[in-house]
């Protein structure tokens, strides 16, 4: 289940609801996970808001593009290994996590890259639910691990490499 709040009513002309259900969803197919069994939250804010809550839980008081808060701990023990799947806990609580993107941020980033400004969405939203998934991008082994799943995963659903420059660098 897909729950997106929009505080930012700008994200309704990008259609965040449409673009965090094609992210979401294809980011559990790939890793062959039911997107029906699985429950996400989905944030869409502006760079105020964004900035508040990287300052309340990362202790970086300024704008990023996206942030996420997995409800479990998956991370890989060994770098560049493969996270723990996520488990529907005691209770029958089958919670991902949450994820807040922030649509100032993302806009000047595309623009700045040169890239449409959905693919950009739909490959930060692909990213934030990796990091759900106990994904992550601090250590370099864990880093090329997530980078290709994002590639793969953006390239199943028609979308350019991210990480590639215009110019195929």
């Amino acid at each position: 289940m897909l729950d997106v709040v929009m505080e930012d009513a700008r994200w309704e002309g990008l259609a965040l609801q449409k673009q965090a259900e094609v992210a979401v969803a294809a980011t559990l197919d790939h890793l062959r996970l039911s997107k029906e069994d699985w429950e996400v939250t989905v944030l869409g804010c502006d760079d105020a808001r964004i900035a508040d809550l990287n300052a309340e839980f990362r202790e970086k008081p300024k704008p990023t593009n996206v942030l996420s808060w997995p409800a479990q701990e998956l991370a890989a023990v060994e770098e560049g290994g493969k996270p723990a799947a996520p488990e529907v806990d005691f209770m029958g609580d089958a919670t991902l996590g949450d994820i807040a993107i922030s649509y100032d941020t993302c806009m000047v980033e595309a623009a700045e890259a040169g890239k449409d400004p959905l693919h950009h969405v739909i490959h930060l939203l692909v990213h934030g639910t990796l990091h759900l998934l106990g994904y992550d991008h601090i250590r370099d082994g864990d880093a090329t691990v997530m980078e290709a799943l994002e590639v793969e995963i953006l390239g199943k659903l028609g979308l350019a490499d991210p990480y590639m420059s215009e110019d195929g660098s």
